[in-house]
């Protein structure tokens, strides 16, 4: 990644060294009281929703996915500037109430819920999307048990999925929601058991840069609602889009262009007017809100020259940040923006390669990188790692300690 304006990424770079939340990273290092850590920028948290909201309709409701980043102060943050949370489990339900979030602003997803997650769920109020008939079922024991109709949408398999996205979630055999030619009879169920119906949940895909690709399956969720309403027990009053809007990690990718789909959401939203009666709309967005206002951070605790190449071993590694390790999922391993903390863009550089301490070839961060020249105690900063990052990380491998997490 390049110098433009004195930014690297999203972030400031002043005398040569990366700013987070307006502080040098060398004083963020001592404050937090060593490495490795993981920091997030509260400014551009905000940045990024604001930016959103002007390319947006009004009315579309803005959904944060709390799997994309759990940390209670990051998600006690965007509780202040969105619309709602998003939960995939008890224990982010947990974190979502803690954050201040109303209750009516939280909905619940995932096709493995527990018993106890369901009573939770309904004790708490919260929006259920139910994934299967299992769940229709032990909602309406749960409803009756604790005296109120749990709150339900139903979480549909479409018959498409999001083109061009990093993870197909919709399309074909599926173990997330119901399949779209069987929604009907589960509405039925809903019913018959008496729970309070009040909308669908269509997520297709994740990680795609592509407006055209995100717009077509907002589209195509939107009228698969519009069919599927007409078995529903009751007018819907919402609809989640699901999300899919991603961020460029590599090298050639480019900032996803939001501008044609705020054009195409504003479409939807006249087109839900008139054959819908005015249904909100939500988009659910993790990676693309928070992933870029993110960064891992170590220091090198040795450099060692092998065959003509060099190696920066830093303390923190694959089970700090299994993604930009390459084992997230990636068919091809490809580098996260990575540097020299300290000498962003300035004096000699060098071509390395950034290893963690675990005893695996696997534990790789940059693989012949271009940086500024690294010594011994130098930071070595991880880009785009606001997302999926510790909390999708196998920490207890090898039973080293822990990274820090702070939100700046």
């Amino acid at each position: 990644m390049t110098e433009h304006g004195q930014r690297f990424g999203l972030f400031a770079v002043q005398d040569d060294e990366l700013l987070v939340g307006g502080i040098r990273l060398s004083q963020l290092a001592a404050r937090v009281g060593g490495v490795p850590f993981y920091a997030y920028d509260r400014a551009l948290i905000s940045r990024r929703v604001s930016d959103l909201r002007a390319a947006l309709p009004n009315s579309i409701d803005l959904h944060y996915a709390v799997k994309a980043n759990p940390m209670p102060a990051v998600v006690a943050h965007f509780a202040s500037v969105v619309d709602g949370l998003d939960v995939a489990s008890a224990g982010e339900l947990r974190v979502a109430l803690d954050s201040g979030a109303v209750p009516d602003a939280i909905s619940f997803a995932g096709p493995g819920k527990r018993q106890p997650e369901l009573v939770a769920a309904v004790a708490a109020g919260i929006l259920i999307n139910v994934e299967s008939m299992r769940e229709i079922v032990l909602l309406e024991q749960i409803s009756q048990r604790l005296a109120r109709p749990a709150r339900v949408a139903v979480r549909v398999n479409p018959d498409f999925e999001l083109k061009s996205s990093g993870m197909k979630m919709g399309g074909g055999p599926k173990q997330f929601g119901i399949d779209a030619e069987l929604v009907p009879d589960a509405l039925g169920e809903i019913a018959r058991r008496g729970l309070a119906f009040e909308g669908f949940h269509i997520f297709s895909g994740s990680q795609s840069l592509r407006a055209a690709s995100i717009s077509e399956a907002q589209v195509k969720a939107f009228e698969l609602s519009v069919r599927l309403a007409q078995s529903a027990p009751a007018p819907l009053r919402s609809i989640n889009l699901g999300g899919g809007f991603g961020i460029p990690y590599f090298p050639g990718e480019a900032p996803l262009d939001v501008r044609p789909i705020g054009e195409n959401l504003a479409q939807l939203v006249q087109r839900a007017r008139r054959e819908l009666g005015g249904v909100r709309l939500v988009i659910e967005l993790g990676r693309y809100l928070v992933g870029e206002a993110g960064i891992f951070v170590s220091r090198v605790i040795d450099r060692k020259f092998s065959r003509g190449e060099v190696f920066l071993v830093v303390d923190g590694g694959l089970h700090h940040h299994l993604a930009a390790s390459g084992n997230f999922g990636q068919v091809i391993r490809k580098n996260y923006p990575v540097c020299n903390g300290t000498r962003v863009f300035g004096g000699p550089r060098e071509t390395v390669s950034v290893v963690g301490p675990l005893c695996t070839p696997l534990d790789l961060l940059g693989d012949r990188v271009e940086i500024g020249a690294a010594n011994t105690d130098s930071l070595i900063v991880v880009l785009q790692s606001g997302a999926y990052g510790l909390t999708a990380s196998p920490t207890r491998f090898l039973s080293h300690p822990e990274p820090v997490e702070v939100l700046v």
